[in-house]
C-alpha cells in the first residue's frame, strides 16, 4: 500500500468505535482522518467527548479530531459504522448513496438480499453481492456488514468442518461477554453473582445469520443454506470475550485426527493475500482439558483467532467442541477492519 487510505467512524464515542479508533489508529493501510457521533458529542475535540475504556491514553493522532455528526461530506473514502442499529440503516444508506464504502458492524442491513453478510476467511465470494447492490439501487457506494459477534465465531470455527465433512445441524450454548451489551447494557446489580439466560434478539440471529453466510451465491442474491441450528444464548460476567458451547451434527463420519487437522491447517483468503488484520492461525486448537477460557485466550492473534478446545464426541450430534472468540475485536471493529481490508485487496475501492 503506497498510500494509507483515509476512513472515518461513525458512532466513535461507544464501546466498539472506540475499539475501531483504537486498532484504526496503528492500521498500516488506513488513517483515521474523521470521528463522528451523536449531537452531544459533535464539536468536541474526541479526547474530550468520549469516556476512554483502554488503559493507554486516547491516540495522539486522533486526541484533537473535532467530532462531527455522521452525515456524508465527513472525509474518507471507507466509513467504519459502529452505529446503534435504531440510526443505522438509513445514515449507512446515505453514505453509501454519496459513493462511500460502509463496513458495517451493525444489524441494519445484515439480511438485504444485497448486501454481503461477509467473514471473510468464509464467504469471500459473497463480495460479488456490491455489484448486485449498485445496480440494484443505483448507489456509487456499497455497504457491507459483518455478522453478529458470537455468530462470526461459531461460523469461523465450523467453516473448516463444513468443508471437508458437511454440517447439517449445530446446537450452541453461549456464555456472553458483558462488552457485548455496550457501556449500559447489564446493570451490575443484574449480573453479580448471576447469569442472565436471556439476551434480546441474539438467538434468532445465531439461528438465521450462517445460513446466509453459508448461502450460494445466485445472480440473485445469496441462496440460503438448509442447515439447523439451535442457540442458547447467555449473559455472564465476564469483560470480554464469548465461549460457546458447541455441538454439531456431519454430513459424513470424522475421526477426532481429522477434526483437528482440519481445524489447524484451515487458512483462508485474507491468510493467503497476507492482509494486515489476518491472523497467520484463524483458528488455534487447544488440548488442555480446561481450555479455552475467556480470560486467558481472546488475545490470541491480537483478537482475530478463534480458539477451539474439548473437542470430543457428542452422544447426541456427532462432535463437541468449546470455541472461543474475542467479541469486540473478530466480532465487531477488528472483523469490520478485515472486511475493508479484503474489499480493498479485490480492486473495490
Amino acid at each position: 500500500m503506497r498510500e494509507r487510505i483515509p476512513v472515518a467512524v461513525l458512532g466513535a464515542t461507544g464501546m466498539v468505535g472506540q475499539w475501531f479508533v483504537r486498532l484504526l489508529s496503528r492500521h498500516p493501510w488506513f488513517e483515521l482522518v474523521a470521528v463522528a457521533a451523536s449531537e452531544r458529542s459533535a464539536g468536541k475535540p474526541y479526547g474530550k467527548a468520549v469516556r476512554w475504556i483502554f488503559p493507554e491514553e486516547v491516540p495522539e493522532g486522533v486526541r484533537e479530531l473535532p467530532v462531527v455528526p455522521p452525515e456524508p461530506g465527513i472525509p474518507g473514502k471507507i466509513v467504519f459504522s459502529a452505529l446503534p442499529a435504531a440510526v443505522a440503516g438509513q445514515v449507512e444508506e446515505g453514505f453509501a448513496r454519496a459513493g462511500y464504502v460502509v463496513s458495517s458492524n451493525a444489524r441494519s442491513h445484515r439480511y438485504d438480499p444485497d448486501v454481503p453478510l461477509l467473514v471473510a476467511e468464509v464467504n469471500p465470494d459473497h463480495l460479488e453481492l456490491i455489484e448486485l447492490q449498485r445496480r440494484n439501487r443505483g448507489w456509487k457506494g456499497f455497504i457491507v456488514t459483518g455478522g453478529n459477534c458470537s455468530t462470526v465465531q461459531l461460523v469461523l470455527a465450523l467453516e473448516p468442518l463444513r468443508r471437508r465433512f458437511g454440517v447439517e445441524a449445530v446446537v450452541v450454548t453461549t456464555m456472553q461477554a458483558l462488552s457485548g451489551a455496550g457501556f449500559s447494557g447489564v446493570p451490575g446489580n443484574a449480573i453479580l453473582d448471576n447469569v442472565l439466560p436471556h439476551i434480546p434478539g441474539e438467538e434468532e440471529k445465531m439461528a438465521r445469520e450462517p445460513k446466509k453466510m453459508w448461502g450460494k451465491l445466485t445472480p440473485e442474491g445469496i441462496e440460503e443454506t438448509g442447515v439447523r441450528i439451535s442457540a442458547h444464548c447467555h449473559r455472564v460476567a465476564t469483560r470480554d470475550g464469548h465461549l460457546e458451547a458447541v455441538s454439531v451434527k456431519l454430513s459424513r463420519p470424522a475421526a477426532r485426527e481429522e477434526i483437528v487437522e482440519a481445524l489447524e491447517n484451515f487458512r483462508g483468503l485474507p491468510q493467503e493475500l497476507g492482509l494486515p488484520s489476518a491472523p497467520k492461525q484463524p483458528i488455534v486448537v487447544r488440548s488442555e482439558p480446561d481450555r479455552p477460557q475467556p480470560r486467558l485466550d481472546r488475545e490470541v492473534g491480537g483478537g482475530m483467532s478463534v480458539v477451539v478446545g474439548r473437542i470430543r464426541p457428542c452422544p447426541v450430534l456427532d462432535w463437541r467442541m468449546e470455541v472461543l472468540g474475542h467479541n469486540t475485536v473478530r466480532g465487531a471493529a477488528g472483523g469490520a477492519i478485515l472486511n475493508a481490508e479484503l474489499v480493498v485487496a479485490k480492486g473495490l475501492v
